[in-house]
C-alpha cells in the first residue's frame, strides 16, 4: 500500500542517543538505532543522521491564532521533533537496545490557547517508521478543556485499530477497526524525511484526530486532494468543506514555516481560519532540562 520498495541491508546508526526522555533518571538513555532489512526503504544521507542522530529534539515555537466556537484565539502551537527506538508489537517507545526494534521520527505536536475564562490544551503524537515505507506506527491525541477531556488512538497492525474516549455521550467509548489509508497526521513527519515521498492529487483520508475530535466528526477516511508545490503542501478535504496549507523550507530539514487550516467554525457556519506562524528553533535534549534554572531555554522559545 504505502510507497517505496524495500531495499535490503541493514542500518546501524552508529551515533549515540540520548532520546529516552521522559522517563526514569535511574534508566540508561543511550543506545543505537538498529533498523533490520525488511524495515529499512531507504539510504540515510549524512546530513539526515548528523541533524536527527544528535541526541537532542528539535523544538519549533509558532504564534498560534486558533480559530474555536466561531471567534479567532491567540495561542502558541510547538512542534517536537526526536527519533526514537519503537517495539513494533507493543507499540511503544523501546527502553533498551535490540535489533527487533524499528526507528521511528516522533512529533509531539501541542496548542495551548483559551476560550474565554477557560483554557484548551491539545496534543498530539505521531510515530513515523524512518524507513517511510509504511504508515504510522501510531498516532495519539488527547484534548482537555473545563468542560473535559477526550483521547483517541490509532494503532497500526493488520488494520488500524481506533480508540476513542469521550465525555460527550454520543462519542463515548468507541473501538473498532479502519482499512489502512493516508492519516493526516503521519504527513507531517513525512514531510520531514522526504516531501517529494508525499501523497499528490486525489486520496483517501483520516483527517487530523484533534479537527475529528473539535469537530465532532467520525474518525474515518475522507475524500480528499493533495498538492505538492516547491514549498508548500495543501490538502483539501471538499465533503469538510476543510483545507489544509503546510509551508515548509524547500531545502533539508525541511522545517515547517507555518500553516493554515481553514473550515466551518463561525457562528452561522462560515468558513474560518487558524494560523500559526514560527517563532524559534532549538536543538536540545530536553528531557534532561527539567530544573528551575532551564527557565531560560523557554524564554528562546517565546513560550509564557
Amino acid at each position: 500500500m504505502f510507497l517505496n520498495k524495500v531495499i535490503s541491508g541493514t542500518i546501524v546508526i552508529g551515533t549515540f542517543l540520548s532520546i529516552l526522555s521522559c522517563q526514569s533518571d535511574q534508566k540508561d538513555n543511550t543506545f543505537t538505532v538498529t533498523e533490520s532489512p525488511e524495515q529499512t526503504a531507504r539510504a540515510l544521507s549524512d546530513a539526515f543522521k548528523g541533524y536527527w542522530y544528535a541526541g537532542k529534539a528539535e523544538i519549533t515555537s509558532y504564534a498560534l491564532q486558533q480559530s474555536r466556537y466561531g471567534e479567532v484565539r491567540e495561542g502558541s502551537a510547538v512542534l517536537v521533533y526526536v527519533t526514537e527506538d519503537f517495539l513494533p508489537d507493543a507499540q511503544v517507545k523501546a527502553d533498551n537496545a535490540s535489533p527487533s526494534n524499528i526507528g521511528v521520527l516522533k512529533l509531539n505536536a501541542t496548542k495551548n490557547f483559551n476560550t474565554g475564562i477557560y483554557p484548551y490544551h491539545i496534543m498530539q503524537s505521531t510515530f513515523f517508521p524512518i524507513a517511510n515505507n509504511q504508515h504510522a506506527s501510531k498516532i495519539t491525541a488527547s484534548v482537555q478543556e473545563w468542560c473535559g477531556h477526550v483521547y483517541a488512538q490509532i494503532n497500526n497492525r493488520d488494520q488500524f485499530e481506533v480508540q476513542s474516549h469521550s465525555y460527550f455521550q454520543s462519542e463515548a467509548d468507541e473501538a473498532f477497526n479502519l482499512d489502512k489509508t493516508y492519516l493526516e497526521n503521519e504527513l507531517w513527519v513525512q514531510l520531514r524525511i522526504d516531501p517529494k515521498s508525499l501523497p499528490v492529487d486525489t486520496l483517501e483520508v483520516v483527517p487530523s484526530l484533534e479537527y475529528l475530535r473539535l469537530k465532532h466528526q467520525n474518525i474515518k477516511a475522507y475524500k480528499g486532494s493533495a498538492v505538492l508545490g516547491d514549498s508548500t503542501y495543501t490538502l483539501s478535504y471538499p465533503d469538510l468543506k476543510r483545507t489544509l496549507t503546510i509551508q515548509f523550507n524547500p531545502k533539508f530539514p525541511y522545517d515547517i514555516r507555518q500553516w493554515d487550516e481553514t473550515y466551518p467554525d463561525g457562528q452561522q457556519g462560515e468558513l474560518m481560519t487558524t494560523t500559526a506562524i514560527k517563532l524559534k528553533t532549538i536543538m536540545e535534549p530536553y528531557w534532561q532540562q527539567n530544573r528551575n534554572e532551564d527557565f531560560y531555554l523557554r524564554d528562546q522559545l517565546g513560550l509564557d
